[in-house]
């Protein structure tokens, strides 16, 4: 599929529209978890530790099927892609209503809504930066600031329907909800160019010559010499015969000449499939072979190497937040009546100004993205170690608040990527990473449950939570120092299409 230069405009204005939309309704609910997690541990009367893993697969598992994800954009397209995740992700809810334990929440909610979340991630991120070139970071703020609307509303609307249907009613009427994605995939038109390639040729036409063993040119002379002998001693034959026996003969022959040719037509038919087969899994070996080539390819960049640990320590230590700050507020013994609006709401709203601000700032030509973003992972980490000194609603809402922003920085990092690896490769690279924020995500929310456990209150578990993402942007702001870029550029060449970051470089 070729594609035509992002119009920076036009109909990317829908896909825009239509990409918030879908984040909205897809990630309303999962990140809106800790809402849900509440109910879950009265309901089933497990552990912290053991419920949370629930919120963290909704949320790590599309990010760790992400190579999966982008394969499948790439090979069918954002637009089906996303209406069959639609599918997906209401399916996910509804089933999670009839849920019996938590083990069967880990399926229903955790692998089938977090799978169908993760591809439409992928589908909104990926059709978005086909269309915008120059706004990129604008158009990437505007829809990822989607899921952090659903998460603003999601959390105030979970906790109502809960009180007005119960956990199940709730459930039910969420997955209907998300059935809505599927008015917003049909529209996520592909930019394709109007002078597309001839169609390529069918299989059998591509098997090469030398394989049909019926070829004229591998005929041994012999061969040939017979065929001509025999059909002038039947031509003989024939004449010397009266004329009715001779038709009998003609005509037995010519049947005979038609069952040989169905035969030879046949085995033709198999010897070319039996060639095209093999000649098809050579090639898809070859592909194979060439993604993990170009895999280690990408590895070699120092800036992306830095950049799949920091965003693995970053959803380790910086995820836990916004599905454990309610238990949190619980276990402060903080009064219910000074409630003035849930906390995960405030790290909602918060975190759409953030990834909208920071998308924003991407875009201007003296901020570099990626110290744009170590700033972002360094004020995460100082944050989370603050949270353990908080003991009223509002020190815990002004940090819900400070988390939140800085959770923006999701906006632009599909940027900071596409400027490390280039647009070629976003789609590998970006599969890649969104794979270890999966593990991450996964990780991240279990371990400071048992952390809880463990010690029966959670300042060992944040405090845990900010080391992790200290030690992620202090790595990644080593690899982007200038010396270090000066020394590896000395010893060795970036891969083509690929973007070296330095002090006097804009992003």
């Amino acid at each position: 599929m070729v594609f035509r230069k992002p119009p920076d405009g036009g109909w990317g204005w829908v896909i825009v529209v239509v990409s918030f939309f879908t984040q909205f309704l897809c990630y309303g609910s999962p990140l809106a978890v800790g809402v849900l997690y509440l109910e879950w541990l009265d309901v089933f009367g497990e552990g912290k530790g053991k419920t949370a893993w629930v919120g963290s697969l909704a949320n790590g598992i599309g990010l760790l099927a992400s190579p999966v994800c982008s394969i499948c954009v790439s090979s069918f397209g954002a637009r089906p892609v996303a209406i069959f995740s639609g599918f997906m992700v209401a399916g996910g809810l509804m089933m999670s209503s009839f849920a019996p334990n938590i083990y069967f929440l880990y399926i229903s909610y955790g692998i089938v809504v977090g799978l169908g979340c993760g591809l439409l991630y992928t589908a909104t991120v990926t059709i978005t930066c086909h269309y915008f070139d120059k706004r990129r970071g604008l158009a990437l703020g505007l829809i990822s600031t989607g899921s952090s609307v659903g998460l603003f509303i999601y959390a105030a609307l979970q906790r109502e329907l809960i009180d007005l249907y119960g956990l199940d009613g709730c459930l039910l009427i969420v997955g209907a909800l998300s059935l809505n994605i599927l008015a917003c995939g049909s529209l996520m038109r592909p930019l394709e160019s109007s002078d597309s390639p001839p169609p390529a040729k069918t299989g059998v036409d591509k098997v090469p010559d030398q394989y049909f063993v019926y070829h004229e040119k591998e005929r041994t002379v012999e061969e040939n010499i017979s065929i001509l002998e025999k059909g002038y001693v039947d031509e003989k034959c024939v004449n010397s015969m009266p004329d009715n026996k001779q038709d009998s003969i003609l005509n037995k022959n010519v049947l005979n000449s038609i069952n040989v040719n169905e035969k030879d037509t046949y085995k033709k038919k198999v010897v070319e499939q039996t060639n095209f087969c093999k000649q098809l899994a050579k090639r898809k070996w070859q592909l194979y072979l060439n993604y993990w080539e170009e895999t280690m390819v990408l590895f070699k960049n120092k800036v992306f190497s830095a950049l799949f640990v920091a965003i693995l320590l970053f959803d380790i230590g910086g995820f836990p937040p916004s599905l454990l700050m309610e238990d949190v507020a619980r276990s402060a013994d903080i009064n219910e009546d000074d409630y003035h609006m849930p906390l995960i709401s405030i790290i909602g709203i918060m975190t759409a100004v953030g990834k909208l601000t920071l998308g924003i700032l991407a875009d201007f030509k003296w901020v570099n993205t990626l110290y744009l973003y170590v700033t972002t992972l360094l004020m995460t980490g100082v944050a989370l170690f603050a949270i353990p000194f908080a003991k009223s609603y509002l020190t815990l809402a002004m940090l819900s608040g400070i988390l939140g922003f800085l959770t923006g920085n999701w906006s632009i990092f599909p940027y900071v990527t596409t400027k490390t690896v280039g647009i070629e490769k976003l789609t590998h690279a970006y599969g890649i990473l969104m794979f270890f924020a999966g593990l991450g995500n996964s990780l991240g929310p279990p371990i400071v449950g048992w952390f809880y456990d463990w010690t029966q209150e959670y300042d060992t578990a944040f405090y845990f939570s900010g080391f992790c993402v200290l030690l992620g942007g202090f790595l990644l702001l080593l690899a982007a120092l200038p010396c270090w870029n000066a020394c590896t550029n000395q010893s060795s060449k970036l891969p083509p299409n690929t973007y070296s970051y330095k002090v006097a470089s804009s992003a």
